[in-house]
Order: structure tokens, then C-alpha cells, then sequence
């Protein structure tokens, strides 16, 4: 999904819009309830608290089971401009209110990237540990 509806627009490709990845997402979990499914969501592109807390709530309604938050960074000046770097306790407060939504694992903080350790919670899973 990587940011809130509001900004998808100027963040993701135009082939790529919020609800056509929550679409995708609720459809391969439909396909295969079994499917652990993913996504994250990049903080610091000027996007609100309750905006956050809405995109979190939207990917939890079509069952996605992991989430990642971490801090959008700049790759180069082309590429948009970091708004807000945000303060490890408010990555923390999404964490809380995600894992309360139902969200089987989230890793959230400045220093998360999309796939933070979501390889060592699958081997949980799958060894039945998890």
C-alpha cells in the first residue's frame, strides 16, 4: 500500500492506487485464506496521525495478517522530499493500535524497512511457533 490514500496519488505509480492494492491484497487473501499476507506503509510524507490510523484499519479490513512502518527516506533529489521524520514513539502508538486491530506481527519504527524481519516470524509460523 506504502502510504496513506491521500497522498498515493503523488507517491505511487498512477497504475497503482490505494484501493486497487487493497483490492489485491483482500483478493490473494480470498483466494487462499491460509496466505500470511503483507504490506507496509512509509511515514514522513506529510501524512496525518488519523490518517495513518485509517490506512491501518483499511489493510486490516481485507485481512491482511503483517504490517511494517518505517520512515520514508529520500533516495535522491528526484524523488519526493521528506516531510516530518517521524518520532520513535509515535511508530510506536501504530504499533500498539495496529496489534490491538488484530494484526498477527507489525514492526514499526524509523529504521524499518518493508520486509523487517518478516523472513524469522514465516519460519515461526510454519514450524507452528508463531
Amino acid at each position: 500500500v506504502e502510504t496513506v490514500e491521500r497522498l498515493t496519488p503523488f507517491v505511487r505509480d498512477k497504475r497503482a492506487g490505494y484501493v486497487q492494492s487493497l483490492l489485491a491484497l483482500a483478493a490473494a487473501k480470498k483466494a487462499r485464506p491460509s496466505l500470511y499476507t503483507k504490506t507496509s506503509l512509509m511515514l514522513g510524507l506529510g501524512e496525518s496521525d488519523d490518517e495513518v490510523r485509517e490506512a491501518i484499519r483499511d489493510i486490516r479490513s481485507v485481512g491482511v495478517d503483517v504490517l511494517t512502518l518505517g520512515q520514508y527516506l529520500r533516495p535522491t533529489e528526484q524523488h519526493l522530499a521528506v516531510v516530518e521524520y517521524v518520532h520513535p514513539d509515535k511508530f510506536d502508538a501504530f504499533k500498539k493500535y495496529a496489534l490491538e486491530l488484530g494484526y498477527s506481527y507489525v514492526a514499526a519504527g524509523p529504521l524499518v524497512r518493508s520486509s523487517y524481519k518478516v523472513g524469522e516470524r514465516l519460519r515461526l509460523w510454519v514450524s507452528g511457533g508463531g
